[in-house]
């Protein structure tokens, strides 16, 4: 099954976010004139760079089941709709998973991204994040719990098409979505996945 982008913007809006039809438009890809010369407009529109979103694809892909496909598209969409005018919580996210990736390198040599998912997911065990509470002002393992872990497992369990993979027949957006949401768990998507990660 596949994850659209139309998934990324259900689950947005079981965040409460407030999505307008062009606020995605134009975030990701090659620099415009206006962010050359530093407009408003530019400083208004957050976007994701490369490493950025690779980094965030590489720990989806540890959360998510293998067989889905979409996936990139899907975290690019909902984590610009997520960031949009929060700067704090902008600001937070890249923190953390700038620090994720500088943990990488320090222990594997490499980029988080570049790692394969098998080690991807050795280092978050390696650093308690399956048994982490969420804390946004918290310890890296607590933030990157918060900003990266739980984030995009919510984006993942409030989507139609992402409800239905692990099981939930009601996602969030439908009817009796947030209690489906509530009993879903990180060990339902591993147990599709081979059991990659485990508690929600």
């Amino acid at each position: 099954m596949e994850l659209t982008r139309r998934d990324a913007l259900a689950a947005l809006a079981a965040t409460g976010s407030a999505i307008g039809g062009g606020v995605l438009a134009g975030r990701y890809g090659a620099p415009t004139a206006d962010a050359a010369t530093g407009s408003d407009q530019s400083r208004s529109s957050p976007s994701l760079s490369t490493p950025l979103l690779d980094l965030l694809d590489g720990v989806a892909e540890v959360l998510y089941p293998s067989d889905v496909e979409g996936r990139r598209a899907f975290v690019e969409t909902y984590v610009l709709g997520r960031i949009d005018d929060q700067p704090s919580y902008r600001a937070g996210m890249r923190e953390a998973a700038a620090q994720l990736d500088a943990l990488a390198r320090d222990w594997e040599g490499t980029a988080y991204a570049t790692l394969d998912v098998e080690t991807r997911d050795q280092l978050f065990r390696g650093i308690g994040v399956e048994t982490a509470d969420p804390e946004p002002a918290g310890t890296l393992t607590e933030r990157v719990r918060f900003y990266l872990v739980n984030d995009l497992l919510f984006a993942f369990y409030s989507s139609p098409t992402g409800g239905r993979l692990v099981g939930i027949e009601n996602p969030i957006g439908h009817p009796g979505g947030i209690k489906s949401y509530q009993r879903g768990s990180m060990s339902d998507a591993a147990a599709t996945q081979g059991d990659r990660t485990d508690d929600g």
